[in-house]
């Protein structure tokens, strides 16, 4: 299932919906130098500006790669001796990880997501509300991955939980907007319009089976599923706090007129 498109229009350019998905996009091409995937360079940024929940749960203890056996290897775990190279702080790590991406379909998905939902939360609040929501989402996002494997030695990239966030107050402001979506079913697909409640309803259906189906690692990489769970959570929890500028009469464009 991939929304294209909602039907509420905004009173307003969406001026930062529209830096984050410029600063995310720069950041890959030309920080982490990824194409397709990340090459050499992607992968050691990656891992030196990526949060590592490790390092956020045991702040002063850094992690490395051990040279002879590649393995990650951090401080203060048994046997490790010996101090790691120089890494980027814990707390810079949170927030450079939320505009890192590991592909360009990673990158691509979320950007797609935060276009499509960014910009009406964008046009829910001020400008200086809607950063602070985003980046707090984030935080709240990475915050939940990091409770559920606090000795983690994976690095936790990607907009993913700050967006997921924007979902959650989505979810809440405009329920029944119509979200045009392309719906998959085994090898046809067809595109229709539905309820945005049921679009991110479904979404979070998606997250929160694999969260506690799966068994959470130490050393896997894959989808952070909890931070999207911390994320959306978020969102529903906070939005009426943020938003001081909601699109109340945001059903007019579908409602059937009456004479």
């Amino acid at each position: 299932m991939i929304p294209l498109k909602d039907d509420i229009p905004t009173s307003r350019f969406p001026v930062l919906t529209v830096a984050i998905i410029l600063i995310c996009c720069a950041v890959y091409f030309l920080f982490e130098q990824g194409l397709w995937d990340l090459g050499t360079t992607g992968n050691e940024r990656v891992f030196e500006f990526g949060a590592i929940p490790y390092e956020i749960s045991h702040p002063g203890d850094e992690c490395d790669i051990e040279p002879a056996s590649q393995q990650v290897i951090c401080e203060g775990q048994a046997g490790v001796t010996g101090a790691a190279s120089d890494q980027a702080p814990w707390w810079v790590t949170i927030f450079i990880s939320m505009f890192m991406h590991g592909s360009l379909l990673h990158l691509g998905g979320n950007m797609l997501f935060l276009w499509i939902f960014g910009n009406n939360i964008e046009d829910s609040m001020s400008r200086w509300r809607f950063v602070a929501f985003y980046l707090l989402g984030g935080i709240a996002a990475l915050l939940a991955q990091v409770i559920m494997n606090t000795d983690s030695s994976v690095p936790t990239v990607g907009a993913s939980g700050a967006i997921a966030a924007v979902l959650g107050g989505y979810a809440v402001l405009y329920p029944r907007a119509r979200v045009i979506t392309v719906v998959f079913i085994i090898i046809i697909f067809t595109v229709i319009e539905l309820p945005a409640l049921l679009v991110l309803g479904l979404w979070f259906l998606l997250q929160l089976l694999p969260a506690f189906s799966e068994p959470v690692t130490n050393t896997g990489g894959g989808v952070a599923y909890f931070a999207h769970i911390g994320g959306f959570a978020f969102g529903l929890l906070m939005i009426k706090l943020f938003a001081n500028r909601v699109h109340e009469d945001y059903e007019a464009s579908h409602r059937l007129p009456v004479y």
